[in-house]
């Protein structure tokens, strides 16, 4: 005989006399605090589906019970904190049109694997941030219209509210403030009227706040940066995105302090790219909030059409109508190299940026392909090659068809580069410098004659290059 179900509500009434201690963690998304368990009734969250699996650094992902096979693989990033209600509707307006579906004005697409979704309405965020005073932070709110939090503040003198992207660790209650008009009087006259740097550093550089780029530090981690003086945020504007200062162009007076003598500051974005931008241009102190976005996992192709994401069609499957590699019988691309649906070849280091375009305000580029290249010359240069290795050159070299790499009693590899030679390990930048005399190869060991190139090192020993002519790999 089957034993009776004991019913929930009972295994509750039960577990009610149990006391249960939770840690501190600050996860409320109001000004006053969520009172303890305690001795407390256990809510009812704790008989959900939903639960939590910690991963490295810190990493709260949480997974669902697989009820339906749509929630097996569903990870989401824990965000207890954000506001369950409805957005704050003066600041908001709907997405409708020809845009959501990847449409322009002419009807025509422009953007592919764009249309359908739930209808969402479009937060009017505040890039440019140039009301100056306090803003007390209400909530912290979910916003579909990109990857990162939005926080409604509510500006202490005039009480209007305003939408701002929200700091990695912001939550209500707190106070953000603006400095992009100027510094404050009181806060001048309380550092005695003097603009001392370093304590202007230390009062104004906190989490959220907003400054203009010659007063952030150097090393300071920021997001939301803005490009020129009249313009809002354009850079690292993205979930767990951020920029660090790396150059403000500083001169040190006599008296210690510094001050800035150029009209730019460089920062190193998320890519890598080092890139100059005005020094009155704005960022706020900080990184992106939703840190952990990238972990996510969608879990269905349901749930992506519902983000306004349609499916990506392979150009073999289509017709011949429709993609260049459409058409025949089976799967054939007709004996194609893969290009785009325009025509553009897409794979084998097909360059498609103009050279003579460059863009002036960037320092250093981004690393591309992982920082290596990809064209022959570079991926067999990539690594150095130990003593007695020969290695081919480029036709362009005035050193012949093979160069032999050596070592002369030293432990550092010979990098000539333009007649000199200048120790290192790494023969990747190595330019075929112009033959400086001609010597009997005897002395290397190797019957007849060899071209070789002389020069010193910075310590003063001589380095040899051989040219052997001829000679197989």
């Amino acid at each position: 005989m089957l034993s009776q179900r004991i019913p929930l509500s009972a295994v509750t009434r039960g577990l009610q006399r149990l006391t249960v201690t939770q840690p501190a963690i600050r996860n409320y998304a109001t000004a006053k605090p969520k009172s303890a368990l305690g001795d407390s009734a256990i809510s009812a969250d704790m008989f959900s589906n939903a639960t939590t699996t910690r991963g490295s650094q810190s990493l709260l992902l949480r997974t669902y019970k697989p009820r339906t096979p749509g929630v097996r693989h569903l990870r989401r990033p824990v965000n207890d904190h954000l506001w369950n209600g409805r957005p704050f509707l003066p600041l908001t307006f709907p997405k409708k049109g020809q845009g959501k579906g990847g449409r322009n004005v002419h009807g025509r697409v422009t953007v592919r694997h764009r249309g359908g979704g739930a209808k969402t309405r479009i937060r009017t965020v505040d890039f440019e941030r140039r009301r100056p005073g306090p803003h007390l932070v209400d909530r912290i709110e979910y916003d579909p219209g990109r990857s990162a939090h939005i926080a409604l503040v509510t500006e202490q003198a005039t009480g209007q509210k305003s939408y701002i992207l929200a700091a990695e660790g912001l939550r209500a209650g707190d106070i953000v403030h603006s400095y992009r008009p100027g510094i404050p009087q009181d806060l001048l006259d309380s550092m005695g009227g003097i603009i001392d740097p370093g304590i202007l550093a230390a009062r104004t550089a906190f989490r959220g706040n907003c400054l203009p780029m010659h007063m952030i530090p150097v090393g300071t981690q920021v997001f939301a940066v803005g490009s020129a003086a009249n313009r809002g945020a354009v850079f690292c504007r993205s979930a767990g995105t951020s920029a660090t200062v790396v150059n403000k162009n500083e001169e040190t007076r006599n008296d210690g302090t510094k001050i800035m003598t150029g009209k730019y500051v460089e920062v190193r974005l998320q890519s890598g790219e080092v890139r100059r931008v005005s020094k009155n241009a704005c960022a706020t102190i900080g990184v992106a909030s939703n840190v952990h976005h990238h972990y996510r996992q969608l879990g269905k192709a349901g749930r992506s059409r519902w983000l306004n994401i349609r499916p990506t069609v392979r150009g073999v499957a289509m017709n011949k109508v429709d993609h260049p590699h459409g058409g025949g019988r089976g799967k054939s691309k007709s004996n194609r190299n893969p290009v785009t649906p325009w025509g553009r070849p897409t794979k084998s280091g097909y360059k498609t940026r103009r050279t003579h375009n460059i863009n002036k305000w960037v320092v250093t580029p981004r690393p591309r392909n992982h920082g290596k290249r990809r064209d022959k010359r570079s991926s067999k240069e990539a690594s150095p090659k130990p003593k007695g290795v020969r290695k081919k050159a480029s036709r362009k070299g005035a050193l012949g068809t093979w160069i032999m790499w050596g070592l002369l009693g030293n432990d550092s590899y010979i990098t000539p580069a333009k007649g000199s030679e200048i120790p290192g390990t790494n023969p990747t930048q190595v330019q075929s410098p112009p033959i400086l005399d001609y010597k009997p190869s005897r002395d290397l060991g190797i019957q007849g004659k060899a071209p070789f190139v002389q020069g010193r090192y910075l310590n003063g020993n001589v380095a040899r290059v051989a040219c052997l002519k001829g000679l197989e790999a």
